[in-house]
């Protein structure tokens, strides 16, 4: 999980080294077409862009920068996020760092903060995307050092998040939309119920790790964003993700919630018709019933044993820019590890032979998922009321390929040493030739 570290900072800004997965270039249909972004022919794009940069600041117009393709030594940095916020009742500029397991912040006063992204362009980062109320724009450097500027003007006009820093734990979603009440997280009067507050926690914990998600996968926003979450429940999840595509990214979300449980499935439905809520439907099934041909994002949490390998097996074949699930009841691996003599007095115990279990099954998936081509982290999440199951295993699709010879020698060595025969994933790879 991230971690986020408020550090003091040098004046002077330090060149990082950014990793292979850049925001696209061609963000939507404000970057595809030649008649909706044009190229600008005025020889110092870093000029133009940091005045577009100043002047949505002066504006209140600012709404987030991102900083990528740099070309530092700073190991496994992601990408740099910026936007802006109130410390101290004075306005600054946060820089998150994103690195793969954390995030580091960095506050700094407009005036540095425009000056340290005027001196890390180009010599450090060699792409940069800025949105704002009134425009969009995006500097790029080629290899050869060729800057291109493109900008837009948005479809609609967009709201300005708010800067203050200290409101509640930046919350992802506000407890007045309607379908909490309707699902009885909150009381007539948008009030948060007591007994729902650890369920609020985790409704938040997910669309933070959502937006995250979608900040580094190649997934556009002009066209409708079609997602499946199996084992859906009573469908907070589902809601809260539907809601905070349409209402917080004023996406098109196709939201569709499958669920065994024909009175849950109903309720749901009733709820999403009440609400008139487009584009958000509930299906009875499970993940083998009800499988999309096409998926952007495939959300499973907590399906059990290997029902979590035919929710991942799902998403890929689909070919989901996002997969996120979370798994329990390792019962298929556990039958069948031998584990070394040297280990067994560690596993004579039961609930150290589980947990072995459980980080070997866990491990192959990341490693699966690695392999076809998915950036994929395991992290501790916030646990739903009805388990203590609490790790997530998130995976985004790599705007670039990579060869998966070393990761299946890997894997093959890892099965080999507990004399794992089948591993459900990778059967279901194989067969669809993902991994052949």
């Amino acid at each position: 999980m991230n971690r986020s570290v408020n550090k003091s900072v040098s004046p002077i800004p330090i060149p990082l080294k950014y990793p292979p997965f850049p925001i696209p270039p061609a963000r939507g249909r404000l970057f595809m077409s030649v008649t909706a972004a044009t190229a600008q022919s005025a020889p110092d794009h870093h000029a133009q862009f940091i005045e577009l940069l100043q002047t949505s600041l002066d504006q209140n117009g600012f709404i987030k920068l991102v900083l990528a393709k740099y070309v530092g030594e700073e190991a496994e940095l992601q990408r740099v996020i910026i936007k802006a916020v109130t410390v101290k009742a004075q306005p600054n500029l946060s820089f998150v760092y994103r690195y793969k397991t954390r995030d580091i912040t960095k506050n700094l006063p407009l005036v540095e903060g425009v000056a340290t992204i005027a001196a890390l362009l180009p010599a450090s980062f060699k792409n940069a995307h800025l949105l704002a109320v009134t425009d969009e724009a995006q500097l790029e450097y080629s290899k050869k050092g060729k800057a291109s500027l493109f900008k837009s003007k948005p479809q609609q006009l967009r709201e300005a998040p708010s800067a203050e820093h200290n409101r509640e734990k930046n919350r992802f979603l506000e407890l007045s939309r309607p379908f909490l009440k309707d699902l009885g997280v909150t009381n007539a009067q948008h009030e948060l119920i007591p007994a729902m507050s650890r369920k609020w926690k985790q409704i938040n914990k997910f669309i933070e790790v959502f937006s995250h998600a979608l900040t580094s996968s190649p997934l556009a926003l002009d066209k409708p964003v079609r997602v499946a979450d199996f084992g859906s429940g009573k469908g907070y999840l589902t809601f809260a993700i539907h809601d905070y595509l349409r209402n917080t990214l004023k996406a098109d979300g196709e939201v569709t919630g499958v669920e065994l449980r024909e009175e849950m499935v109903n309720l749901c439905n009733a709820a999403a018709a009440k609400l008139d809520h487009p584009g958000l439907v509930f299906k009875c099934g499970d993940v083998r019933s009800v499988a999309p041909s096409e998926l952007d994002v495939m959300i499973a949490l907590h399906a059990c044993d290997i029902a979590t390998d035919y929710a991942i097996h799902t998403g890929i074949r689909s070919g989901a820019s996002i997969i996120m699930c979370s798994p329990c009841c390792h019962k298929q691996i556990r039958l069948q590890i031998q584990s070394p003599a040297l280990l067994k007095p560690m596993l004579q115990y039961g609930l150290h032979l589980g947990q072995q279990a459980e980080m070997v099954t866990d491990s192959l998936r990341a490693l699966f998922l690695e392999a076809c081509g998915y950036e994929t982290k395991v992290f501790e999440f916030i646990s739903l009321d009805h388990t203590n199951k609490n790790k997530m295993i998130l995976a985004v699709k790599r705007a670039e390929p990579v060869d998966p010879a070393q990761l299946l020698v890997k894997i093959e060595e890892l099965k080999a040493f507990y004399h794992i025969s089948e591993h459900c994933l990778e059967t279901l790879l194989r067969a669809d030739g993902f991994l052949n």
